[in-house]
Parts: structure tokens; sequence; C-alpha cells
């Protein structure tokens, strides 16, 4: 059977969720999405709280994946461990609250496992090894899933290219996050796992990774380091639609879906 599923890239700020809100349900019928995974880490500008968490999942979101910026906001703590529909990094230790890994209902009865995993290179060395956090991962669920995909939130693209070969054929999808910029290199990995290096984002268009440009110019031309805003106007909606094959457990096809106010 095939599956659809539609991983959408970071949502930022209020023009972000506005944007989730108006264009996510919409996209699923053009594109009969079976199942969407959204990353939600920066609807704060840094961070989420449980209300805009609440906002994601209701534009059509069926599962909500964090990064580096989960812990920015506080309130969403308790959340973390009260909501199944919500991620943060699996290779956060043990001791931090909620789950980076979670078993969800697929269409007709499919089981669809989701892993949410971070990067070390360039944003922290002390999570636990995000390689062998996927090895322990796909050993806990292998009888217990039909289908396996992965948002890895990582600075390097080296560090996502590497972990897509690592994990071709283990799972059937993996797509980057976290730099906000789209890349162009989505395709089916020898082995049958669906890839693409980073997703991009949601929010605003004419910014600097969905933020007002004027700030990050003067960070660096060297300036005392501000607050960041949001920016102002338009906004994109930016995603990957992964074909999937529930049969032979490959990946079929990869195609972006971006779209703009």
């Amino acid at each position: 059977m095939r599956v659809n599923i539609l991983a959408v890239g970071d949502v930022v700020g209020e023009g972000g969720l506005r944007m989730l809100s108006r264009h996510l349900r919409t996209l699923r019928r053009l594109h009969q999405v079976d199942f969407a995974v959204v990353n939600g880490e920066n609807a704060s500008g840094v961070g989420i709280t449980p209300q805009q968490a609440q906002e994601i999942l209701d534009a059509g979101a069926d599962v909500i994946t964090l990064g580096n910026h989960t812990w920015n906001r506080r309130q969403i703590v308790d959340f973390l461990e009260e909501s199944p529909y919500i991620l943060r990094p699996a290779n956060y230790t043990a001791r931090c609250p909620g789950r980076g890994f979670g078993i969800f209902d697929g269409p007709r009865g499919l089981r669809i496992g989701v892993m949410n995993l971070m990067g070390r290179v360039e944003l922290s060395p002390h999570l636990e090894n995000p390689f062998t956090t996927a090895d322990r991962l796909l050993a806990e669920a292998e009888e217990r899933v039909d289908l396996l995909v992965a948002d890895f939130h990582a600075e390097a693209t080296s560090e996502k290219g590497a972990m897509a070969w690592y994990l071709d054929g283990r799972i059937q999808a993996l797509w980057g996050t976290h730099t906000h910029v789209p890349t162009a290199d989505a395709r089916v990995m020898p082995k049958g796992t669906g890839f693409v290096t980073d997703l991009g984002m949601t929010g605003p268009e004419q910014s600097v990774l969905g933020m007002r440009p004027e700030q990050s110019i003067n960070l660096f031309l060297g300036g005392v380091h501000q607050r960041y805003q949001e920016a102002p106007g338009p906004c994109k909606l930016e995603s990957v639609l992964f074909t999937l094959d529930s049969g032979t457990r490959r990946c079929l096809s990869v195609e972006r879906v971006d779209i703009g106010d």
C-alpha cells in the first residue's frame, strides 16, 4: 500500500503558525497526505508553548518534532509528558522529560514510527550519540511498526548525509531540519530510504531564517546581539512529500512541496 507522508519545515513565529493553519489541510487534500509531521521548535521564535503546539495539531499535524530550542519555553515541559503527539530529540538524556520516539496510527491500521534525533556537530556535544540512539530505537521498534521515519535536527549537512547512509534500508524516510534553508537533494537512497538534507522553514519569506534581516546584519558587522524578532511580510511553507510502500518498506518518491502567500 502506498502511504504519503508530508514533512513540514520548522515553523517560525506567529507568521509560520498562521501559514500552517491556512494551508496544511489544503495541502493534505491536494496531495492525498496520509500523515503529516511538523517541526515546531521555533513557533515562539525560539521554543514552543503548549498553546502553540496545540495550534499546530489543530492545523492538521499528526506529530510535532522539536530540536535544540526544545527547552527555551519552560511551559512546554509538562505538555511533553502529557501529549504523545509531540516529540523532543531522543538523544537528550533520559533525565529530560518527554519522549523522542512514538508509534502512531496511520491509514488502514498501519503503525507509523516517528523518531526525533538531534545532531551534535555545532549544536551540543553533551547529547548522546544520535547514531547509536537510532540503533537502540530501531531495535526497540523492529516488530512494532510497519513504517519508520525520522526528523534529524542538525546543523552540519555532512552529519545529516552520514545519517542517511547509516540508516539507508533500515527506515523508510529521513529528513533534516534546523538550518531553515531548503535543499535540492531530495532523493531515494540506494537501499530505499527517502532523504532530503533540509526541509526549509514555514514562516516569513523576506527574512534571515524567519527573523528581521537587519538584526543578523548588525550581528555580522560586530554589533551587540539583540533579541531576535520575527520578520514582517509574506510567509512561505516549505515541506517534502515522501511516498512510501508499506509492502516493500521502501520509499518510492521524494518531492518538494513549497508554497508562498
